[in-house]
């Protein structure tokens, strides 16, 4: 019998990636498998459904009556009229990693989701990813 060869193993081993990083090497943990959209059990439909969450959560607590979606050209486009990320924050619920306003706060009674990696998996693995955040007829 040959024996194996001893993988090294050492402190250069160990490696910290960047939340996007981390997502785009191991989208599997995030998402499922990538796949091209031919497949009902494609990752393309778990990062729709996890944007599309967010406006149903909105809708449940009495927020928004309306959640409109929109396909075209290889683009999904989902809005809804609830109450839109506080605007000091949009930019963290949308690129930081486990920051959500779901964990303590009494602002969710009802909610699909928990743990602030969805709509993070969605930036990290679009093409092209925008969030608009309207509060108080003010955008962001």
């Amino acid at each position: 019998m040959a024996k194996q060869q001893e993988a090294v193993y050492t402190e250069d081993s160990i490696k910290s990636l960047d939340w996007k990083e981390h997502i785009r090497l191991r989208p599997g943990m995030y998402i499922g498998k990538l796949g091209d959209g031919s497949s009902a059990d494609d990752g393309i439909y778990v990062l729709v459904k996890e944007i599309i969450d967010n406006s149903i959560d909105e809708h449940m607590m009495g927020y928004g009556k309306q959640i409109d979606v929109t396909i075209s050209d290889h683009r999904v486009k989902i809005r809804d009229y609830g109450r839109g990320i506080p605007l000091g924050k949009t930019i963290d619920c949308v690129s930081k990693i486990n920051t959500g306003g779901k964990y303590d706060s009494g602002a969710f009674q009802k909610s699909v989701g928990l743990n602030g990696v969805g709509t993070k998996a969605v930036n990290a693995l679009s093409n092209y990813f925008k969030v608009q955040s309207h509060r108080e007829g003010k955008p962001k």
